[in-house]
């Protein structure tokens, strides 16, 4: 029998396949669990904008054709409201498409990817797929250390991730030490700045004053590449929908890379229609600001420790190792996610889901804990 193993490419040899939070049909799969709630994957509880459910209905009607390879409806939309050229503008799979575009087009295996310790889990997969040297630099504070990301870059340094905010911690960079690292990279280095939860941490009920929109910056640093997702706070998780912004010559050498017809005629018509619906919006960042106290507020009288997140999740301290609990959690229906393949066993990163969801997580939380 033919070992596939050896055929397949070095870097992906040895690689385990991202895993997503566990869906609310396999909990009931594996333990017959009724009445479930889901706080794992960072969804919005309120779902899409009633306006993109109906442009996605309408759109239902032509999925015998193939879509606007181009996406010029929403790359018009975005065009105008976010004040770039739609030559700046590349659509994607969900943001980690424009994540994997920026590997593909930049990185080779003489080259290194840089990006901090508990960052998105994506980014190691990624530069391990391409063949490239994982340049793994210590956290300060769960958060990124840019003084000493600064001090890591080499002459192979090629492409650095920075999640801002990041995923899971929720720790963010505010705009004057984020904008003078970016304006002091070499030119052989470039650095996507991935914005997944952006409209979220610029909310100003989430209390990041200082946090920045690094789109704002592109004109300025041709090296700065920023991506952005329809899958948080415009619920559209399920269609897959991103987007990147960057100088045009790094989106054209991104769409090179990039598949024909990526982003499906439904996620196009939804995404357009999303971003017309401002009231959603605010209702769904309103929600966040509150559920966030409410989630906070319920560890403090636990007694447990959380990392301060300008997100739609937070990561709590369980004071103990986090996995029984979280597998307790399961069986009393309540999903979240544990988060020791991000080097935190003892955190649990949970949604922030609607009030009467996060009430039951507490007082599930407080039972599995013996409190």
């Amino acid at each position: 029998m033919t070992d596939f193993l050896s055929l397949a490419a070095p870097g992906v040899r040895q690689l385990k396949p991202y895993q997503p939070g566990k869906p609310i049909e396999e909990l009931e799969r594996e333990l017959g669990v009724s009445n479930i709630i889901k706080l794992a994957s960072n969804e919005n509880p309120l779902g899409p904008s009633p306006l993109a459910l109906t442009a996605a209905r309408a759109a239902l009607e032509d999925v015998w054709l193939y879509p606007d390879g181009n996406g010029f409806v929403l790359k018009d939309k975005l065009k105008q409201k976010l004040g770039v050229a739609m030559e700046q503008l590349i659509l994607g799979n969900g943001s980690s498409d424009i994540l994997d575009f920026a590997v593909r087009a930049f990185v080779t295996p003489q080259d290194e990817v840089m990006f901090s310790e508990h960052a998105f889990a994506v980014y190691p997969i990624l530069t391990q797929a391409a063949g490239a040297r994982a340049v793994v630099v210590p956290a300060k504070n769960w958060g990124h250390d840019l003084t000493a990301m600064r001090s890591a870059i080499t002459e192979r340094t090629r492409l650095i991730f920075i999640a801002n905010p990041n995923n899971p911690t929720g720790t963010w960079l505010p705009a004057a030490e984020l904008e003078a690292f970016i304006a002091d990279l070499p030119a052989h280095v470039l650095v996507l700045v991935d914005e997944a939860y952006f409209e979220y941490a610029s909310y100003p009920a989430m209390g990041a004053a200082d946090y920045p929109d690094a789109i704002a910056w592109v004109g300025r640093y041709p090296n700065l590449i920023v991506a952005r997702t329809f899958s948080k706070c415009y619920g559209l998780a399920g269609l897959r929908v991103g987007y990147g912004v960057c100088h045009p010559q790094v989106a054209d050498l991104m769409n090179r890379v990039r598949p024909p017809f990526n982003v499906n005629s439904l996620a196009l018509a939804a995404a357009a229609a999303a971003l017309d619906d401002s009231e959603h919006l605010q209702q769904t960042l309103a929600l966040n600001a509150a559920g966030m106290d409410q989630l906070t507020a319920g560890f403090a009288s636990l007694d447990l420790r959380h990392i301060p997140s300008v997100g739609n999740f937070v990561s709590v301290d369980t004071g103990r190792t986090a996995a029984p609990l979280y597998d307790a959690l399961l069986r009393e229906g309540v999903i979240v996610r544990p988060v020791a393949n991000y080097g935190m066993p003892n955190h649990l990163r949970v949604t922030i889901g609607l009030p009467e969801e996060n009430a039951r997580f507490l007082a599930a939380l407080a039972k599995v804990l013996g409190r």
